[in-house]
């Protein structure tokens, strides 16, 4: 067992609301795209090498390092277009 919890989603519901939304802009030109969006992945654990090694284990199927932003956090992330897929490392006392 890992030390670190990714919270993760259901990955065919997640995929099929990117398509209905998609579905939805392509047919209501008149309804406004915002300039970029973000979606994340977050892992959760209690110390930092742990955290480090959750990013980690998702940036590597995207080809990403991990980096330490600093006060324990860790990021990696990819952009396609205006659009930024991400994971980040979020320490115990920063969590809501």
């Amino acid at each position: 067992m890992s030390d670190y919890v990714i919270r993760s989603g259901d990955r065919a519901a997640f995929l099929a609301g990117l398509r209905e939304l998609i579905d939805f802009l392509t047919a209501n030109p008149a309804v406004l795209v915002p300039r970029s969006a973000s979606v994340a992945v977050v892992v959760d654990a209690s110390d930092s090498d742990a955290r480090r090694a959750g990013v980690a284990s998702v940036a590597a199927p995207l080809g990403l390092p991990v980096q330490d932003i600093g006060r324990g956090y860790f990021s990696a992330r990819r952009d396609f277009g205006p659009i930024s897929y991400g994971v980040v490392g979020v320490p115990p006392e920063e969590r809501l």
